[in-house]
């Protein structure tokens, strides 16, 4: 798949429209605020915003709350194994997302029913790293569409292609960007 047609998703921790305000259409914001509770009017100020500018909006590790604010979908990030969420009515259009690092929390998403899952970290040298060839393997145990995460520069985009992945999520690359002018995306050098 050419990185153009990639999925991306760009997590933020609070509401700052300049960063939303540069991103791409098919971008979708990923709200993920754990160091405070999560604000309703906060919650549904985001989502108004994103519908405005046309971007999916995702609420990290509420699945009731997003259900009940009729959000995109909602984010179960590695360290939530609850299944709770699957006795919860919801739209035919709702959206289960969430990551793993690891086959048993692959299994684990499975079973909370993600559609699409994050795998991480592709690139980012942390307690998670995987790299491309344990990146490429670990896709090959999931039926799921797969998202990579961790790391991802305009340096290494292209790297993408070689493994199974469905598009990418981050945020200093998302925070990076320069407005889109018509129709393509700047970037800013860093010198």
């Amino acid at each position: 798949m050419h990185i153009n047609n990639f999925r991306k998703y760009y997590f933020i921790n609070k509401f700052d429209t300049k960063n939303i305000d540069k991103q791409t259409l098919n971008t979708g914001i990923i709200y993920r605020n754990y160091e405070a509770e999560d604000s309703l009017t906060t919650v549904i100020k985001l989502k108004n915003y994103c519908k405005k500018k046309g971007h999916k909006f995702f609420l990290s590790n509420n699945v009731k709350l997003a259900i009940n604010l009729n959000l995109d979908g909602a984010y179960i990030p590695s360290f939530n194994k609850s299944t709770n969420h699957l006795s919860y009515s919801k739209s035919k259009n709702f959206l289960l997302i969430g990551s793993a690092h690891n086959n048993k929390e692959i299994k684990i998403k499975e079973r909370q029913g993600v559609s699409i899952l994050f795998l991480s970290s592709v690139f980012k040298k942390n307690k998670n790293y995987l790299g491309l060839n344990k990146f490429k393997l670990l896709t090959n145990l999931t039926n799921k569409k797969v998202i990579a995460l961790g790391g991802i520069t305009n340096e290494n985009l292209k790297k993408l292609s070689l493994i199974n992945c469905k598009g990418f999520a981050g945020i200093s690359y998302f925070q990076k960007k320069t407005a889109p002018q018509g129709g393509r995306l700047n970037y800013l050098i860093s010198i």
